[in-house]
């Protein structure tokens, strides 16, 4: 029974991935579920990729509440998905994915040079509607 929850352990381990790359036309219209973790006041500035699901993960003080956010993005993916974080220009992004990834066994792409990226490459954004 022992080697049972070992190798289940193992294969969870190995499900999980962190991968970094710089966003591209691509990836958007693969239809990847894009999380963008910046603030409600980056989102209003710049507008959100088309279709991304906007979760602020850090807060304008470098605050966080991971619980809130990870019930949040379980509440917008599917057990084991695939999906992509954005930030700003893919630092909060990058140790986010690296957490989310190697140690909770999410399946995460961080968009390296996030939203700024995204914009140099002329990719389509759309402003921000705030849900209140």
């Amino acid at each position: 029974m022992k080697w049972l929850f070992s190798l289940m352990l193992l294969a969870s381990g190995l499900m999980a991935d962190y991968t970094a790359q710089i966003i591209d036309q691509k990836l958007v219209d693969s239809k990847i579920k894009i999380i963008d973790i910046r603030t409600p006041s980056e989102w209003q500035t710049t507008g959100l990729i088309k279709g991304s699901i906007p979760i602020m993960f850090f807060d304008e003080s470098g605050n966080y509440n991971m619980e809130a956010f990870l019930g949040e993005l379980n509440k917008n993916l599917t057990k084991g998905e695939r999906f992509a974080l954005i930030c700003n220009s893919g630092s909060r992004s990058r140790i986010l994915g690296t957490h989310l990834g190697q140690k909770m066994g999410y399946n995460v792409i961080d968009l390296k040079g996030g939203i700024q990226s995204a914009i140099a490459k002329k990719i389509l954004l759309e402003p921000y509607k705030s849900k209140r």
